[in-house]
């Protein structure tokens, strides 16, 4: 059986995690691994998860309250050692500047677009796997 890359999916908006979900499919790229999506919806589940351990790459919606995800991409670089690499969901895209403000090493609009969100997805597997991390 093939291993799985783990990627963690922070949103308020189940409608938002399924379109993830459906834009990633279960391989973002022939040359990734399939992967398994682990859904969070508030803040301290996203830091239990990376706590933990496992989490190959995190998707986190911009536009998630009380604590959106480029506040959160910002307080995970800063706390968690070896933090996965982080793919940040904006409402426009007038807000790339935060998303480089936050240290996200990606950024996509949303609606989430098929093509360009596997696209990107696929090139942070590829950066964690190519670590060995």
């Amino acid at each position: 059986m093939q291993p799985t890359a783990t990627v963690l999916v922070y949103s308020d908006n189940a409608h938002t995690r399924e379109q993830v979900r459906l834009a990633a499919g279960r391989r973002p790229a022939a040359d990734v691994p399939p992967v398994e999506f682990l859904e969070c919806a508030t803040l301290p589940a996203v830091l239990d998860a990376l706590e933990h351990g496992g989490v190959d790459v995190c998707v986190l919606d911009g536009e998630t309250a009380p604590a959106g995800g480029m506040g959160v991409c910002r307080q995970i670089k800063d706390e968690v050692f070896r933090c996965p690499p982080v793919l940040v969901l904006i409402g426009r895209p007038q807000d790339a500047w935060l998303a480089t403000w936050s240290r996200a090493d990606a950024a996509v609009t949303l609606p989430v677009e098929p093509v360009e969100f596997a696209d990107a997805l696929a090139a942070l597997l590829r950066t964690r796997l190519s670590v060995g991390a």
